[in-house]
Parts: C-alpha cells; sequence; structure tokens
C-alpha cells in the first residue's frame, strides 16, 4: 500500500505517517511538505491513499486533489485542513474528496475515519516474506506497542496538568512509545538545530505534551502492533523482559560506581529494538495470510535483527556514544577499555543470569566491583 501525505508542519506530519503505518501494515508513506513534491510524486508514482493539508508555502492541497482525481476517480483522498466553514467544506466536497478532517485534529477520530475509507484487507497478493523484510529496511519502521488507549485519553483529558518529566517519568520503560518520541523529536531538532535530542524528557519538552500524548495515542491505535501469533507473543514478551532487565542492572551499576544512570537504562531498553522490529514485520506477513513457524522466527531473527538494529539506531539518529552502548550488549571486544562498554556487557550478562561466568566475572573486576552486589574490588589494568 503505497500513501502520500503533503504536510508542512513536520510533527503533525509524523502524526499522520504514524497513524497510517500502524493501521495498515506494510504501508509505505511518503512525506511530502511542498505542493511541488507532491506534484512531482504523482507525476511518477501511483498511491492507494492521498491525505493533503489545504494551506501550503507554494499554493493549496486542493490542486493536489485535482491532479489526481484527473488520473484516479476511486483513490481515497483525505483533506486536512484548518478551515471549518461550511463554504470550505462543500468547495473541497467539488473537488471530488473522499473525507475532510479539521485541525486540530483528534488522533482518534483520524484513525475511524481512515478505518471507514480503506481496510487493511485483501489489498495485498500472497505474501512474499523476503521482499517485506528488505523492504523494511528502506522505510520507517516503527515497533509493537502495549499502550492503553483508553490510559492515553485520560492523560489527553488532563494535558495541561502534565508536565514533560511526568511523562517521562510515566513513560521511561515503555520501549515503543520511548523511541517513537525519540525518533520525531530527533527528526524535528536535526533539521533545525544539527544537536540530537537524548533524553524522553528533552524529546517530549520539544514537541510539547498535547503533541506527545497525541503520538501515544496513535500508537495505542495500531492494532498491528498487537502479536496474535503465539509464537510471536512469546518471542516478543521475552525480548521485551530482557531489555528491561539490562536496563535496569545497567542502572543499578552505573548508580553504584556514580555514573548518571539515565543514558545506562535508555541503552538497555533500546538493546532488543532489532529483534521486536522482525518480529513486527513477521506479525505483518501473518497478518496477511503467512504462516509463521518457531523456526521461521528464529531463521529470520538471526539474519535480520542486526541489520533492523543498525537501521533504527540510523533512523533514530541516536548518538555515537548510544549506539556504542547497546553495541555493547551484544559484543565486546576483550581490550575494550571504556567504562560505559565494560557496564552495559556486564548488565546483558548479568541480566541473562551469567553474572558467574568468568566474562561477567573479569568486567566487574575491571569496573572495580568482585560482584554484582557493589562490593569493591582492586580494577584490572587495562
Amino acid at each position: 500500500m503505497n500513501v502520500l501525505v503533503l504536510e508542512d508542519d513536520e510533527l503533525v506530519a509524523e502524526l499522520l505517517e504514524t497513524v497510517i503505518a500502524g493501521g495498515y501494515p506494510g504501508a509505505r508513506v511518503r512525506l511530502t511538505g511542498t505542493l511541488a513534491q507532491a506534484l512531482a510524486k504523482v507525476d511518477t508514482e501511483s498511491f492507494d491513499l492521498v491525505v493533503a493539508d489545504w494551506n501550503l508555502p507554494d499554493g493549496s492541497g486542493l490542486e493536489l486533489v485535482r491532479q489526481v482525481r484527473r488520473r484516479d476517480s476511486e483513490v481515497p483522498l483525505v483533506m486536512v485542513s484548518g478551515r471549518a466553514d461550511r463554504d470550505s467544506v462543500l468547495k473541497a466536497a467539488h473537488y471530488g474528496i473522499s473525507g475532510y478532517i479539521t485541525k486540530p485534529f483528534s488522533v482518534e477520530i483520524l484513525h475511524q475515519r481512515l478505518a471507514e475509507l480503506l481496510t487493511s484487507e485483501g489489498q495485498y497478493g500472497p505474501p512474499d516474506l523476503e521482499p517485506m523484510l528488505k523492504s523494511g529496511l528502506e522505510r520507517s519502521v516503527q515497533l509493537p506497542g502495549d499502550q492503553n488507549p483508553e490510559d492515553i485519553l485520560e492523560l489527553i483529558e488532563r494535558a495541561d496538568q502534565l508536565s514533560a518529566a511526568q511523562l517521562a517519568e510515566r513513560w521511561r520503560e515503555k520501549t515503543a512509545l520511548v523511541t517513537r518520541l525519540l525518533d520525531v523529536a530527533n527528526g524535528s531538532s536535526f533539521r533545525r538545530t544539527g544537536k540530537p535530542v537524548e533524553t524522553v524528557k528533552d524529546a517530549i519538552t520539544l514537541l510539547g505534551v498535547p503533541m506527545a500524548l497525541n503520538l501515544a495515542l496513535a500508537l495505542s491505535l495500531d492494532v498491528s502492533r498487537k502479536f496474535h501469533v503465539s509464537v510471536l507473543v512469546e518471542l516478543a514478551a521475552g525480548f521485551q523482559d530482557t531489555a528491561s532487565h539490562v536496563g535496569r542492572e545497567a542502572q543499578r551499576l552505573a548508580i553504584t560506581l556514580k555514573h548518571s544512570p539515565v543514558m545506562y537504562q535508555k541503552a538497555g531498553l533500546l538493546s532488543r529494538v532489532g529483534e521486536l522490529a522482525v518480529l513486527h514485520i513477521l506479525n505483518q506477513f501473518a497478518s496477511q495470510g503467512g504462516e509463521v513457524s518457531a523456526e521461521l522466527a528464529r531463521r529470520c531473527l538471526k539474519e535480520w535483527a542486526q541489520p533492523y538494529g543498525n537501521r533504527l539506531k540510523v533512523q533514530w539518529r541516536l548518538p555515537l556514544g548510544l549506539r556504542d552502548m547497546i553495541g555493547a550488549v551484544h559484543f565486546l571486544p576483550r581490550d575494550s577499555t571504556r567504562e560505559e562498554r565494560l557496564i552495559m556487557r556486564a548488565a546483558a550478562l548479568m541480566a541473562e543470569g551469567q553474572e558467574r561466568t568468568e566474562e561477567c566475572r573479569r568486567l566487574l573486576r575491571r569496573l572495580g566491583l568482585d560482584d554484582g552486589t557493589g562490593n569493591s574490588a582492586q580494577r584490572d589494568k587495562p
């Protein structure tokens, strides 16, 4: 499914992408910020859904609607606009739109409107897993989420009473939500300052509490993120539990060694994103009629988890130091001397119950600890 979004507000565009990609597994969402860019896209590609803002820096989204309708009378076209008056709605309807959504819009309403226009059933031919995995590395990858929509809606009702710090504390172990907030905030931050946003609190501060809550709601409404195939449910739960455990152990070691624990916990939480992304693709494959066995899942994880993990680190613009810490969870050269890497590798081994192995003991000794309880020991010379 190929989707074109014409929206000049970067944050609104990211929100639209989250809702569409979540509601329609396998959708490829193309974001454009000007009328000229969108017109160039429709000249060279066909789309299954077009979402267009009305007012743009270089013209009107109605021109895009007109051009698309000249070629295709059936494709769903949704107009998003701050104009809510009757004349504007009637004018847009005259151009042949399929739906009209006014700004500021409710994510819940947007999700419902799109569901009325489209159905993900029957849009795809017989599934072919290999191309799905390959194409996943070329587009924005989102992780399965576990937020309850009712909880997010309750937070939205009292958004003016919430601070970025409160939301950051509430969501700090919600891996999918944390990574999505960082992804969106870094996209905006990089285009403005060139500096990365490194904490979820800073991401929420940059985005604003209302937008952060909308992104959370978009993720919570993504039913494709809730695994239904038993083997995927079991694997996802295992990876998420492992990531949380690594984060807790890294945080504890960091505190013991008088380091700020925030980055260490985050590195742990992000340490299994590659595996979770592969499981998400397998879930899409299953939703389209593919058969997923434990053996197939293991084979795909072995081949694709690392490429997806590396892709997501780049996509989310994670700082190089954080990437190194995440990498140390999985592998650490014996001659590595950077303390943050030693901590992450030791935390990974401890999370897996390998605190008594020679590798873990050696790492703890190099950190000045003789076990995982914080007891001091002579540091090994590198």
